[in-house]
Parts: structure tokens; C-alpha cells; sequence
């Protein structure tokens, strides 16, 4: 093995030799990074512990099956079944909004904006809307939907709502993985002769997708747990009502908030294993959009 000299003239050492100062200094930094994680994960782990065990009381097949319509706070048995189906039709058609939405703002903006003031405008109004409290956006749709267009309490007001919270997600998200793309792969596609369209649609979105996706479903998870913009604009109520376009529906948010206020133990427990549920429905959305993006992952990366 060829030797060289150190910067001090010490003769022999290796190219690979290390000396003990700098390994005690590396294994110093590794104890202090694992021991950061260690205490990043006591609150998570304490937090998903506590809402499991208090959850899994109420965690059967009655919570799923029925509602609270004529059930009261101290009475056994009640479901959240309407607030289940109304959580997944507000952030289905949430998703459906606010995601193209998003993606065509996050594409204009690293694709064609450059520069450009309009790029600069909505940069900074992408920034602004990123900062706005969940309850501002249910007051200018309650404000705009309810009160001056005149439609009443419904799904699809609060999923405006949450429209509103989504979208500034969505765009930074998307907007990073565009910027990641390698620009080598944009100039090989006009090389061939392939208009910038085709590019972005065939060769760009297709390589940022797994992050898009990504950020897309920490978006979601962000909206799916408001309270306070739904109880502005769908309000609550404990009857099934599967039309998300009409009356009142209920909600997983609303529904913990109701019951957690209830200090019968019933209520209480019913609000834990809404918060369960909650969870578990982040979790397989999240599970589903990573075996989606892996299928559609382009081969090599």
C-alpha cells in the first residue's frame, strides 16, 4: 500500500489510516445524532401508544356500522360511521380541486415562469396562503359560500375550505421535486425533437412523481385533520348524510371534537377511537399512494 506523509511529517501513514481524534469525533456526532432521534421519537411513540390503548375500547365493528343519531353522550354503543363517510367524500373532493390545481401552478412555475413577474406573484401568494390559520379559510368560505352566494351547510363547503389549505402544500411540495429533476434529462428530450409539453408530461412529471406523491399525502393528512374550517362550513350533525352536496355531514374532526367535550366516559371513549380511526386512514392512504408511486417509478431510479 503506498505511504504518504501527514501535514505534521509523520511518516507512514496511509491513505486510509484515520487518526484517533477524528474517530472519537465521528462516533461523538453518531451517539449525539441517534440520541436526537430517541427523543424525537418519545413523543410520537407516546402519543400513538396513548391514542391506540384508549382507542381500541370503542374499536369494533358497532363504531363502524352506525351513527349518533339518537344516541346520547353518556348512552353505550353509537358510531362514527357518518363522520367516516363524510371525512373521505370532503377530502376525496378536496383532493380532486385542489391537486390539479396545485401541479399545473408547481409545473408553470418551474417550467415556464422563469423569471417572469407572474412567476414572482404567485411565488409570493403561494407563500402567503401557506401561513393563513385553518380557521381564516372557513370564514371567507362561509364568508363568500354561505353568506353572500346564499348556499347552505354542506360537504362540498368544507371541502373548499380545505381546498384552501391544500393547495400552498401541494405546489411547494411539487414544486421541489420539479426543481430536482436533472435539467440533462429536459435537454436530451428537445434534442429529439420533443416539445416542451410532451417533455414535462412524459419525461419530468413522470421522475418527480414518487416525491409529488409524497407531498401530496402529507397534504392530505394536514387537511383531513381540520377542525375548525368544518365546523364554519359543513357545521355538524349526527345523522348519515352521504350527500356531500346538501345539509350538514358529519366528519372525523367534528366528531372527536363532540365527543371529547362530553365528559361522560362513553363520549370520551367514543373520541378515542375516533382519533384512531383517523390515524389508520392516514396511514393506508399514505401505504397506497407509495405502492402507486413504486409501480409507476421509471426503471433504474
Amino acid at each position: 500500500m503506498t505511504t504518504v506523509s501527514t501535514s505534521k511529517g509523520r511518516p507512514g501513514a496511509t491513505l486510509t489510516s484515520v487518526s484517533a481524534g477524528r474517530r472519537i469525533k465521528d462516533r461523538l456526532v453518531q451517539v449525539l445524532v441517534y440520541l436526537a432521534f430517541g427523543l424525537a421519537l418519545i413523543p410520537l411513540v407516546s402519543v400513538l401508544w396513548t391514542v391506540v390503548v384508549n382507542g381500541a375500547k370503542r374499536f369494533d365493528l358497532t363504531f363502524f356500522q352506525f351513527s349518533m343519531n339518537a344516541v346520547g353522550g353518556s348512552d353505550a354503543g353509537g358510531g362514527a360511521y357518518h363522520a367516516i363517510i363524510g371525512t373521505l367524500q370532503q377530502v376525496l373532493i378536496t383532493s380532486l380541486i385542489a391537486i390539479p390545481i396545485a401541479v399545473l401552478t408547481a409545473i408553470y412555475l418551474v417550467e415556464y415562469a422563469g423569471n417572469g413577474r407572474l412567476g414572482k406573484i404567485i411565488s409570493f401568494t403561494v407563500d402567503v396562503m401557506t401561513g393563513i390559520p385553518s380557521i381564516v379559510a372557513g370564514l371567507f368560505v362561509l364568508a363568500l359560500w354561505l353568506l353572500t352566494l346564499g348556499f347552505g351547510f354542506s360537504g362540498l363547503a368544507g371541502a373548499l375550505a380545505l381546498t384552501i389549505l391544500m393547495i400552498p402544500t401541494v405546489v411547494r411540495a411539487s414544486e421541489e421535486m420539479l426543481k430536482l429533476v436533472p435539467n440533462e434529462l429536459r435537454e436530451a428530450s428537445y434534442a429529439l425533437g420533443v416539445p416542451r409539453w410532451r417533455t414535462v408530461l412524459f419525461v419530468v412529471l413522470p421522475t418527480a412523481l414518487t416525491g409529488m406523491i409524497t407531498g401530496i399525502m402529507l397534504a392530505v393528512a394536514r387537511v383531513m385533520g381540520e377542525t375548525a374550517p368544518l365546523l364554519l362550513t359543513i357545521f355538524y350533525t349526527k345523522v348519515i348524510n352521504t350527500n356531500a352536496l346538501d345539509g350538514p355531514q358529519g366528519s372525523l374532526p367534528t366528531f372527536i371534537w363532540d365527543q371529547a367535550r362530553d365528559p361522560n366516559q362513553n363520549s370520551i371513549d367514543r373520541a378515542w377511537t375516533g382519533a384512531l380511526v383517523l390515524i389508520l386512514i392516514i396511514m393506508l392512504l399514505n401505504l397506497v399512494a407509495r405502492l402507486i408511486a413504486g409501480r409507476r417509478r421509471p426503471a433504474g431510479r
